[in-house]
Order: structure tokens, then sequence, then C-alpha cells
């Protein structure tokens, strides 16, 4: 998923934020790990499932939750104890719109996979600047 764009002003756009990535296919999240990095943005975590992203909830602004893990279908749960309890940004990233349309649980929004990079890109500067105006 990485683009090969080199941005000038990394800190411009990250200001230091962490973004989670809850996603049981790996290529998927190492390619969206790979996008986020090149954005200058840091990576809270990988995770696969409920309760690594519970774990590494405390070092997140912003996380990518796919709804159907390895545990199962645990992604809106995840995002309504991401929002409720950690204060995180959630953007659910899945192949199954649908399935969250009732259930978005707090989230900024629904990401169809497969993603384009411009897609996460563009989400993902939203969901910073969304924090910047909260802080």
């Amino acid at each position: 998923m990485g683009t090969g764009v080199e941005y000038s002003s990394q800190t411009e756009n990250s200001t230091k934020q962490r973004v989670l990535i809850v996603e049981d296919e790996l290529f998927i999240a190492l390619d969206l790990e790979e996008t986020i990095k090149e954005m200058g943005f840091d990576v809270a975590g990988l995770a696969n499932g409920r309760d690594q992203a519970l774990q590494l909830a405390r070092d997140a602004d912003i996380a990518f939750v796919d709804v159907n893990l390895s545990d199962g279908p645990t992604g809106p749960e995840i995002c309504r104890r991401l929002v409720e309890e950690f204060g995180v940004t959630v953007v659910f990233m899945t192949g199954n719109p649908e399935a969250v349309a009732d259930k978005l649980n707090g989230a900024l929004g629904v990401v169809t996979k497969p993603a384009m990079p411009s897609t996460v890109q563009r989400t993902l500067r939203k969901a910073a600047e969304l924090r910047r105006g909260l802080n």
C-alpha cells in the first residue's frame, strides 16, 4: 500500500499522533503500517483481536479497526471501548461496510477494503485534524 511519496513536513501532518492498527490479515496490516509511517505518523502497534487492541489502546490516538478479526466480529466492541474508555478516534476499515452501518459506536467513519493508499491518507489526515481541533 506504500506510495513512495515523501512528505516534507511530517511533523505537521502527524504532530506525533500514534495510530493503532487492528487487523488480522498480516499483509493488509503491514501495508497500512507502511502508509501511516510514510505520512510521518507513529504506529502504536498491530493487533489482530480484542485483547491485543485493548492492551495497546493507551498508546493510541487514532485507530483503524477491522470488523472481523481473529477472535470473531469484535471490531464494533473494540471501537466502542477505544472511543469510550481511551478517547481514541476510530475509523473502521472493512470489506463489509454494511456490517457496521448501524454500529458505528462513535467511529469517525468507514473505509471500504481494499483501500487505495490515497483513501487511507485522506482519512488519516481528517482524523488527525479532528483530534487537533479537540486539543
